[in-house]
């Protein structure tokens, strides 16, 4: 195998990505130290220095008894957030499924993508008239909408206060939406338990959503349900919340459960 960096590249960050990447092809069972160090064309020292500062912020982890190095969990959860697309889409496919099937409804999954929430996938209920208020692909300010204001409100203070701050000029262009109103928004839904749209975003549109978090406790993403208002009673609105919140439990929990692979040195 090729050596993927000259043992003088200047600087940690060529180096730790370096040793990420050559990480990337170890799998499950992972690498020993001597290994990456002889394969990265790095100098022994200096790649034990670059591991330890990889493994305190979590993009790397260490087996203590088997002494290798694999990736560790920051680097899936930034993988998720960045380039598995269809992971993450797949994950919540069935419990969107089960979603639309139980409101009759539309659902849709929304992830943060900056100051951004991005549609990423949505399921049509069988009721006749159709809510299709978000495209795959769409993106609003974050906070705008039942899935990027479910995933707004679970952040914590100072960062919300701060993305409030950076889409407040964007808002303008959301009828009777400014920064007060979104703040007030971010605190009635983390009072609430779920986010709740009526016929503000999308006239005659009500919509509830819910956030899910990833195994360190950061909202990861959320789910909505979007129906005509008038099918949306009090009654109605509190059922959806109920099913959006054992639908996101249940995401959560499964997305723990990709990041609990057993170690394994079988060939």
């Amino acid at each position: 195998m090729d050596k993927l960096v000259n043992a003088g590249a200047p600087g940690s960050l060529s180096r730790g990505v370096a040793l990420l990447k050559l990480l990337a092809t170890a799998g499950v069972r992972g690498m020993a130290l001597t290994d990456i160090a002889v394969k990265a064309g790095i100098p022994h020292p200096t790649v034990h220095r670059v591991l330890q500062q990889l493994v305190a912020e979590r993009l790397v982890d260490r087996h203590p008894e088997l002494r290798r190095y694999r990736l560790g969990p920051l680097a899936f959860e930034l993988g998720l957030a960045s380039a598995t697309f269809y992971d993450i889409r797949d994950l919540c496919d069935a419990a969107m499924v089960n979603l639309a099937g139980a409101s009759e409804d539309t659902t849709y999954l929304v992830v943060r993508s900056g100051f951004e929430a991005v549609c990423m996938h949505r399921r049509e209920g069988s009721f006749p008239i159709r809510t299709l208020i978000l495209d795959v692909g769409s993106r609003r300010p974050l906070g705008v909408g039942a899935g990027g204001l479910a995933l707004l409100a679970a952040m914590e203070d100072a960062e919300r206060s701060a993305i409030i701050e950076r889409v407040a000029p964007m808002l303008a262009t959301f009828e009777g939406l400014d920064a007060v109103v979104l703040q007030e928004a971010c605190m009635q839904t983390r009072k609430r338990g779920y986010s709740l749209i009526k016929s503000t975003i999308n006239l005659g549109v009500t919509a509830v959503g819910q956030v899910f978090y990833s195994s360190v406790g950061q909202p990861m993403g959320a789910l909505s349900v979007a129906a005509l208002s008038q099918r949306m009673t009090s009654q109605r609105i509190e059922a959806t919340a109920k099913i959006l919140d054992v639908a996101c439990k249940d995401l959560g929990r499964r997305l723990r459960e990709r990041q609990m692979v057993e170690w394994s040195i079988q060939y």
